[in-house]
């Protein structure tokens, strides 16, 4: 059984007694997320402790600390690092203020209790002789700046316009700290006292990493807040067997969290979308389980596959290019060419993500095809038209939930895409009419635009939708309109339009002719087609006569794309 140490200690005990050591923030490990509010959360729940249950004798419980003794006897903390990160900024705060102040007696030997916890003291002065040999060291491979954090320590200085989570805490910290030590003095130093005495952790130190390894995932399993992706970053490096396999994994992991940067998505949802690969390959159309649970089924075999780190590589940097148009390197030989980009945008709006699983699921399967993107297009088409006819007829997610699982099977084993779709054109008419303002209006506006033949161009990623006749205007009875008129037609799908945010701004509230000069400058197809109209007022039976179109566009690309005739 391996040995495992559990002792109570106060935080002056925990830190002091790293002479000749250092905590080790493993390069597996995340950066350091905690923020302003955290630590102001942090401060105000010490002061409030030491006003109060301190002056009973209670003790204030911080939690725990799992680490394990290496190879250089340090600490290597697998869990808590924010924590302890965190009060080495407060520590050396309080350390700066003192440092500012005239050295009585009780200066001094707070000065005595403060830096044995940030450095190693001299055994024979028992002073600091070198602040550069903190007991903390920060070799966490996705933060951009591991100097800034140190170089704080060293000097407790930071640069004025630095903006990283180290910075941004000593400053609030220090701020705090002469906040505090100018308006109550005596209870600033008993403040001090209390973080160094009263300040309780519970530290579970382990004589093997895959032991802290084990109890961090356990503790994390039941509820601290850690993102799922900690969790199988934790076990991927431990299922690693030498330091150079460990070593180009945090490398490769590093490069992960860039890239899913870089892409605006994050790395829980990139092994959220391959989870639905794996399902697919595995023939699993049952109901879904937590990422978590997903991945630890089997003592989280999973993410033991030698192919899972490659093909999760290889879908980050396809969903960065979707999302960004960043291709990964020039060896790719795929590519998303604007008739596939205009399906992408559509989806894009589309309520639900399950989309996403679909394409996920065909990228990893077809991208060393020569005809991707051709076979790329034709899915997006038809995926469009399956999940608009779907959440058109019923707009729920379960509506689709299992055709999106059949499909991921389907796709993974080389099977054409197919949804089960109930069509009935007339049905479908009537119940296009019941979503001018749900939750797929913007997505059927948009799909509507693209597919006017003259589109040949992207629209812009962000875009409002313009009333044609306003919302609001200045008479009360315009050309035969009223208010009643207006619940009934302004918010119909014949009345709205996408247009570039710059123009909607610009065409305000006018009226259908005063407008007509700002859509002559869009470049979407359909606003320019309203631009060339010869009427200078937009009425009711305009409006019936759009929405009209608008159906017969939309159910003429439906049956086209789910072969219908």
């Amino acid at each position: 059984m391996a040995d495992l140490h559990v002792s109570k200690k106060t935080i002056s005990k925990l830190f002091s007694e790293m002479q000749g050591k250092r905590f080790v923030i493993p390069d597996f490990q995340r950066p350091y997320k905690w923020n302003i509010e955290k630590c102001e959360t942090l401060w105000e729940d010490i002061e409030n402790f030491t006003n109060t249950d301190a002056k009973k004798g209670s003790d204030y419980f911080l939690g725990t600390i799992v680490s394990y003794t290496n190879d250089d006897n340090n600490q290597e903390i697998i869990d808590g690092q924010q924590r302890i990160t965190s009060f080495f900024l407060l520590l050396r705060s309080f350390y700066k203020k003192l440092e500012a102040m005239p050295e009585d007696d009780d200066v001094k030997g707070l000065k005595n209790q403060l830096a044995p916890c940030i450095w190693d003291i001299n055994p024979i002065s028992q002073k600091v002789s070198d602040m550069s040999k903190i007991h903390i060291e920060s070799l966490v491979a996705t933060e951009e700046d591991n100097g800034t954090f140190h170089k704080i320590l060293e000097t407790g200085n930071v640069k004025e316009f630095t903006v990283d989570n180290y910075s941004n805490n000593y400053r609030f910290f220090k701020q705090r700290c002469d906040e505090y030590a100018s308006t109550n003095p005596l209870q600033w130093k008993e403040l001090c006292v209390t973080i160094l005495q009263k300040c309780i952790v519970l530290p579970i130190e382990c004589d093997t990493p895959e032991t802290a390894l084990t109890i961090f995932s356990t503790l994390n399993d039941r509820g601290m807040p850690l993102s799922d992706s900690d969790i199988f970053k934790a076990q991927i490096y431990r299922s690693k067997n030498t330091a150079e396999k460990r070593k180009e994994f945090t490398e490769t992991w590093k490069e992960l969290s860039k890239i899913c940067k870089q892409g605006n998505l994050s790395i829980d949802e990139v092994f959220r979308y391959y989870s639905h690969i794996l399902r697919g390959r595995n023939l699993d159309k049952s109901k879904e389980v937590g990422l978590r649970k997903f991945y630890a089924e089997d003592t989280y075999q999973k993410l033991k596959e030698t192919t899972l780190v490659p093909e999760i590589m290889t879908l980050a940097n396809f969903w960065r290019y979707v999302n960004k148009g960043v291709l990964p390197n020039d060896d790719v030989t795929y590519e998303i060419s604007n008739e596939s980009r205009k399906y992408l945008h559509c989806l894009s709006r589309y309520p639900n993500e399950f989309w996403k699983y679909i394409i996920s699921s065909f990228f990893i399967k077809n991208f060393e095809k020569d005809s991707f993107d051709t076979d790329f297009t034709q899915l997006l088409k038809k995926l469009v038209a399956s999940l608009f006819v779907k959440f058109i007829h019923a707009p729920t997610v379960n509506a689709i939930k299992d055709d999106a699982y059949q499909a991921c099977i389907n796709i993974s084993q080389g099977n054409p895409f197919n949804f089960r779709i109930n069509w009935n054109e007339d049905l479908l008419v009537q119940d296009i009419d019941y979503h001018h303002s749900s939750r797929i209006s913007r997505a059927l506006l948009l799909l509507h635009a693209y597919l006017n033949d003259n589109q040949l161009g992207l629209i812009p990623v962000t875009f409002d939708i313009e009333h044609i006749f306003p919302k609001k205007w200045q008479n009360t009875n315009y050309n035969g309109w009223s208010q009643e008129d207006a619940s009934l037609f302004l918010d119909r799908l014949g009345n709205k339009i996408v247009l570039e945010k710059k123009l909607n701004i610009q065409a305000g509230n006018g009226y259908f002719g005063m407008k007509k000069a700002k859509y002559e400058l869009s470049n979407i197809a359909v606003i320019k087609d309203l631009a060339s109209m010869s009427q200078n007022d937009w009425v009711k039976s305009d409006i019936e006569n759009r929405e009209a179109n608008f159906k017969n566009d939309l159910i003429g690309f439906f049956k086209e794309q789910l072969s219908i005739k």
